[in-house]
């Protein structure tokens, strides 16, 4: 029996352009062994969620930096518990100030990655945190 390699989407919602750091932690996933699906940039909620089950993705990464993760974290979580996904974990990245990590857990968020986390730390949280869904 295979094990399944993890489906990770890595996914920049909103209006924020700066893709340097998913592009990097997208690469690095791939590297790692993970399946990477890269959405690219000005996506809007409904359209990583549904990005996210047309994929049958494990994880959904957000990255951002403009300060929008407040309302574009929890909206792709809550779209996606409402559309029956809700083992689909999702986790943030970019600026964010530590104030608004309970917020972002209280919301669903599994993990806030933050600058200055390094790659090695990122992937083992995801080998160690993530399963499978199926």
């Amino acid at each position: 029996m295979s094990v399944k390699k993890l489906r990770v989407m890595v996914a920049k919602p909103g209006l924020d352009g700066h893709d340097r750091g998913a592009r990097v932690l997208a690469r690095c996933f791939r590297d790692a062994g993970f399946e990477v699906i890269y959405t690219g940039c000005h996506q809007t909620p409904e359209q990583i969620a549904a990005g996210a089950l047309q994929e049958d993705v494990d994880v959904v990464g957000l990255s951002c930096l403009s300060g929008a993760h407040r309302y574009l974290f929890p909206e792709v979580k809550r779209l996606l518990v409402e559309r029956g996904a809700d083992d689909i974990q999702v986790v943030g990245g970019g600026i964010i100030p530590e104030q608004d990590f309970q917020a972002l857990r209280d919301a669903g968020i599994a993990e806030i990655f933050t600058p200055g986390t390094t790659l090695d730390s990122i992937v083992e949280w995801f080998n160690t945190h993530v399963q499978p869904r199926r």
